[in-house]
């Protein structure tokens, strides 16, 4: 009876980490595209929403231009400070003119979730009517705060093809 009744509450334990483990898997995703979508709309106050505002935060990118890359949320924010105070959406001058049309399509290829802690590795590929961006490889890592999933690292490299 012993041995039936701790079989049934393991299983119970392990079916409850599995629920817990997939909803923390969509709050994660939700996240990412949130951050995604607020840039593209120049949504500054949504944009920060997804951030761990801390000083280990980190944001680099990668492409043929150079590379650039910002470290600890001060660096972060005033960073970007321009382009949400300049950028105006749905203005044809502006790098968010188009992005209600745009269409973001996302690969999940490695998603590992430690306790309050999250490792997330996609590619991304921004189209619009008849423009292609280059395809981009990109890591995020996590972290689970007052019960919230936020930002701590970004990585982008943009992927170019193979001869």
């Amino acid at each position: 009876m012993k041995t039936k009744l701790l079989l049934v509450m393991a299983g119970l334990v392990a079916w409850a980490g599995s629920v817990s483990a997939q909803k923390d898997h969509a709050a994660i995703q939700a996240v990412i595209e949130k951050e995604t979508q607020a840039f593209l709309t120049v949504d500054r106050d949504a944009w920060k929403a997804t951030w761990l505002q801390a000083p280990y935060a980190y944001w680099s990118y990668s492409d043929s231009t150079g590379t650039s890359y910002k470290e600890g949320w001060d660096q972060i924010e005033a960073s970007f400070r321009e382009y949400f105070t300049s950028q105006k959406h749905h203005r044809p001058i502006d790098v968010a003119y188009r992005s209600t049309g745009l269409k973001v399509e996302r690969t999940w290829q490695d998603f590992r979730i430690y306790k309050n802690g999250a490792y997330v590795r996609f590619t991304q590929r921004v189209t619009e009517e008849s423009i292609s961006r280059d395809e981009t490889s990109q890591v995020r890592v996590l972290e689970k705060k007052d019960g919230q999933w936020k930002i701590v690292c970004v990585s982008v490299i943009a992927r170019y093809p193979q001869d």
